[in-house]
């Protein structure tokens, strides 16, 4: 009888603590989540600095072997403290150390199945996953869906991206998150397609700050997810692939082995876009799937198609580019679609030799495609097998090839991310390094897969050259990347145009880009990838000064610490990077008006610089610069201009 009820007073308390919830805290204390149970749902709630920036917020999954979402009984909690530290060689930031509290509370359901909530909290981000472990001898499960959501205050306003409808587009390539953001827009606001939104999403909370949520940890076990329709009063549901993207083929669920554990979803919160910017969060819950095979070489690339195109794509001009490359110091060509046909493969080996004699490696684009889209470009079928990507490879190592740039996936099903992971697990087998277009965010993966270099994933500068409303709009989309898809991962924009029309013939054809070259310049480092495949042609060389082209020359594009010293979505950003000892301080006006910043930059107090900046004529000029005691740098951007600042 005492057994009994003492199993029965531990239930009760059970329930009573968690009706009441189960909190943890950041490290300083401003950032708290609270888990609990109402009516058998579990729930979770975020608050920074004491105000509510995520309201009561489902939790759970639905699965083949029962429902985690419903009718659970507490069983119990633990908390942990975490500090980590990691390097990476492909970031934002070279060293990282992550402090969090975690949380894991255990339910079970009906069966006697075990759902653990696992949430960490660190000073600005929080990431929460599942961890499901069987009660009886089911050895695997499907996850069909998911209760997981997002219920935002109903005051918030969104700059999100929505997720457009399969096989659509341009010969059936989407989804390939290509869309434009929303601006300030009200909840409840229908999505342009009605399927609801892409990661990651930002959402402004009034005056009290505000919110980036995305998700890391995605990998061949799971299937990339997205936001659904939001309602009127904030809440999104979290939505698994539709049905028809990729051709239809694979299903829209994730199939796991038991125990299992799911990717995680993160959300940072702070009453500035700093910690957003700043945010490590999408690194710092994964580890290395595997240790690269050698040291992979990151830099900078001429790339002929982005302005010249597929006439580009033949020997004589890929042999101007390697030229153009290695006359920058640059450490890669990229050579894009077609060239099977245009080059073949005979000559891409001299073509080879001749990069190399050069001191410049050659990247080589591959469509992704076996069944699933109508691109027509080629080489195609040689990525999305086992065997016949096994023997592809085998060439393109044994003819120096550096890298891979693979092109139009069309999906977030399981089946498409074990593609992705396949690529980049055999291509690390082969000494390659792999960028991917046309396709999903990258979840992490800098960190994940040694040999991932960076993904398109982005409404890209391609846009600039097909469309004057794009070319339009440049500026003012530059002043939101960064706080949005640049936050979370590395992000192929492919930047900096000096040519005023943007066409093989600049005098006479192509569209007219608005920016000015200072602005250009600027690019280089505001946005993040570690290959940047720039938008420079030969006749750059004689057409701009030394001091742009010397900076292009000797510009980083991986980083030891990034910086967000000012801006906001629409209207302007200011953004520092480091490389060793040496800083970069970047500015860009996203409007048609001129304007005067006052910047603080502690970090160069003392220093001499070099400002590039604005001139009259648009062209880009160069002063000395030695910042005083007090860090206050006065700044000239003219409409849709920019400048640079970068330490001796």
């Amino acid at each position: 009888m005492k057994r009994y009820f003492i199993g029965g007073l531990v239930y009760f308390l059970s329930l009573c603590a968690m009706a009441q919830g189960q909190s943890v805290k950041g490290p300083d204390g401003q950032l708290a989540v609270l888990v609990k149970l109402e009516n058998g749902k579990p729930v979770y709630t975020i608050e920074y600095g004491g105000e509510v920036f995520l309201e009561p917020s489902p939790l759970g999954l639905k699965t083949s072997i029962g429902d985690f979402s419903e009718a659970l009984e507490f069983v119990s909690q633990e908390t942990h403290s975490i500090d980590e530290s990691y390097e990476m060689d492909r970031g934002k930031i070279s060293k990282v150390n992550y402090k969090a509290n975690e949380l894991v509370c255990q339910f079970i359901n009906a069966n006697r199945d075990t759902l653990s909530t696992v949430f960490r909290v660190s000073n600005n981000d929080v990431a929460f996953s599942y961890k499901v472990t069987p009660g009886g001898e089911a050895t695997n499960m499907l996850v069909m869906g998911e209760a997981t959501g997002f219920d935002l205050p109903d005051v918030a306003t969104s700059f999100i991206t929505p997720q457009a409808l399969p096989m659509t587009g341009w010969m059936n390539t989407k989804p390939s998150y290509e869309e434009e953001y929303t601006f300030d827009e009200a909840m409840g606001t229908p999505s342009k397609y009605g399927v609801g939104y892409t990661f990651p999403a930002l959402f402004k909370i009034a005056d009290k700050g505000w919110v980036l949520i995305s998700e890391t940890g995605v990998d061949s076990r799971y299937v990339g997810a997205r936001l659904g329709e939001g309602s009127d009063k904030g809440f999104y549901p979290l939505e698994f692939p539709q049905e028809g993207e990729n051709n239809g083929i694979g299903g829209t669920f994730a199939a796991m082995a038991l125990p299992a554990h799911t990717p995680w979803r993160t959300i940072t919160v702070g009453k500035t876009l700093k910690p957003i910017v700043e945010s490590t969060v999408a690194f710092d819950v994964v580890k290395p799937l595997y240790e690269a095979s050698q040291p992979f070489e990151m830099g900078r690339s001429t790339w002929s198609w982005i302005v010249w195109q597929d006439q580009s794509i033949n020997y004589d001009d890929q042999v101007k580019f390697i030229d153009l490359a290695a006359e920058m110091d640059f450490e890669f060509v990229l050579i894009d679609n077609y060239w099977d046909n245009n080059i073949g493969r005979a000559r891409m080996e001299d073509l080879v030799k001749y990069a190399t004699s050069k001191g410049v490696g050659v990247l080589l684009w591959y469509n992704s495609n076996g069944w699933w889209n109508n691109a027509p470009q080629g080489p195609q079928d040689c990525m999305n097998s086992a065997p016949s990507r096994k023997r592809e490879m085998e060439w393109l190592q044994s003819i120096g090839i550096k890298g891979l740039k693979v092109d139009f996936f069309g999906g977030d099903k399981q089946e498409t991310m074990k593609l992705y992971e396949d690529i980049l697990t055999d291509a690390n087998d082969y000494g390659l390094v792999i960028t991917f277009h046309g396709c999903t965010l990258p979840r992490g993966w800098e960190r994940m897969y040694p040999n991932f270099v960076t993904s398109e994933a982005v409404l890209a500068s391609e846009n600039l050259i097909f469309n004057q409303y794009h070319t339009d709009k440049q500026a003012y989309n530059a002043t939101l990347l960064p706080f949005i898809r640049n936050a979370v991962g590395a992000m192929d924009f492919a930047p900096v145009f000096f040519n005023k029309r943007l066409g093989r013939d600049p005098q006479n054809k192509g569209n007219y880009r608005k920016t000015t070259d200072a602005f250009e310049l600027a690019t280089s480092v505001l946005y993040f990838s570690p290959v940047q495949h720039f938008g420079i042609t030969p006749n750059n060389l004689e057409e701009q000064p030394a001091h742009v082209l010397d900076f292009m020359r000797q510009v980083p594009t991986t980083w030891d610490e990034t910086v967000l010293i000012d801006g906001e979505p629409g209207k302007h950003i200011v953004m520092a990077r480091r490389k060793g000892q040496k800083w970069y301080v970047v500015a860009v006006n996203g409007e048609s008006q001129e304007k005067q910043l006052t910047v603080e930059l502690p970090m160069l107090i003392g220093q001499k610089a070099t400002l590039l900046f604005d001139k009259d004529d648009r062209s880009a000029g160069n002063a000395a610069l030695e910042v005083k005691k007090n860090g206050k740098v006065k700044l000239k951007l003219l409409s849709e201009g920019g400048a640079v600042i970068y330490t001796d």
